[in-house]
């Protein structure tokens, strides 16, 4: 990275998010110290201007934030942090220090679609995933369909949860189909826009 601790009388901005919610969770500054500590430790270390020191968030609350990555914007003068909070990260107990619930929402998908794909890329012997892109794409359009089948049984019916969790399995099935065939969801996602006037 180029970053240009000079620029601001050696602090940077550092935005922190949520790797997996996106949610901004905070803004802290770094010093070149607390950078490289953040690099040395992977835990984000900023620089208090009030108690003029370095701090690494958590070290008190046991919230730690754990460094997934690290992107520099374009002008190398503010950091952002990627990160996966231990807990809340407001000192107030809050989630996010703009009082904002750091939920899993649609974002969630994006994640689960990375990890899918990370999967059928580095196979593992013990993961389901792993063996079913071993079992090739008929027997992975074989489950979707099983699933799309259960999904309308549990419709018919008023139990939420068997409902729930038919339609989990059935929205899995179908990212690890998107999977084996090289298609992302942001593909379906910009073919029904297309279709949204």
């Amino acid at each position: 990275m180029k970053l240009d601790f000079n620029k601001h009388n050696g602090l940077l901005p550092a935005i922190v998010q949520d790797y997996r919610t996106n949610k901004v969770l905070m803004l802290g500054f770094m010093n070149e110290e607390a950078y490289q500590k953040t690099i040395e430790t992977r835990l984000a270390t900023f620089f208090s201007r009030t108690r003029n020191e370095l701090w690494t968030k958590g070290e008190t609350s046991g919230n730690y934030l754990h460094i997934k990555e690290i992107l520099e914007d374009c002008d190398h003068d503010t950091i952002l942090l990627k990160v996966k909070p231990d807990g809340p990260v407001c000192h107030t107990g809050k989630d996010t220090c703009f009082d904002e619930h750091n939920e899993a929402g649609v974002e969630f998908i994006a994640y689960l679609s990375s990890v899918i794909k990370d999967r059928k890329e580095n196979p593992s012997d013990t993961s389901y995933t792993s063996a079913l892109f071993e079992k090739g794409i008929n027997k992975i359009a074989q489950k979707v369909g099983e699933e799309a089948v259960e999904l309308v049984i549990e419709g018919k019916d008023n139990n939420r949860e068997l409902f729930l969790n038919e339609a989990a399995d059935l929205l899995y099935h179908y990212l690890v189909l998107l999977e084996a065939k090289n298609i992302e969801i942001n593909d379906v996602i910009r073919v029904l826009e297309s279709r949204h006037k």
